[in-house]
């Protein structure tokens, strides 16, 4: 199988959208997925940039993205953080991951980040597994903390 990794074009929207679905679906939250296409494009190809997309094609078709930022650990300096790696179910197991991650790690490297961080959920065992063999520590001790749009504006009413 031919997996070429290149940066996604504005027209990958709706096949990076679709991979974003089928994360949810897999998660058990497929409602909470409220970005849209045109949230995509603008937010990624517009005149800054908030985030950088890598995909994998097979075949001429999007199978798999990998979804970075630049952030800034007050401890490390700046930083990059992998929102998701997401593998069309078809093509898990066939080194599609393996090649994004490869692709985000020379990114991080070549943009001078002194970290790569990102989320997993604790149940995934399979992609748990695929980081630590990585060479990732996943660190257990840490909870992941969110204020939602809904908790943001309470939060501002009560100030």
């Amino acid at each position: 199988m031919n997996i070429k990794i290149r940066p996604a074009k504005i027209e990958d929207m709706s096949a990076v959208l679709e991979l974003i679905y089928e994360l949810a679906i897999y998660e058990k939250e497929p409602e909470a997925v409220e970005v849209t296409v045109a949230d995509l494009e603008r937010d990624g190809f517009g005149e800054t940039p908030l985030f950088k997309c890598f995909v994998a094609e097979i075949e001429g078709a999007v199978k798999g993205i990998a979804l970075v930022y630049n952030r800034y650990s007050t401890w490390k300096g700046p930083i990059i953080h992998l929102e998701d790696l997401i593998v069309n179910k078809d093509f898990r197991g066939a080194g599609v991951g393996t090649a994004l991650l490869n692709e985000v790690v020379k990114y991080g490297y070549n943009k001078g980040a002194k970290r790569i961080n990102w989320e997993v959920i604790d149940w995934n065992e399979p992609a748990i597994a695929f980081y630590e063999s990585k060479g990732a520590k996943v660190l257990r001790d840490w909870d992941v903390v969110q204020l939602d749009q809904a908790s943001i504006k309470n939060y501002i009413d009560t100030l």
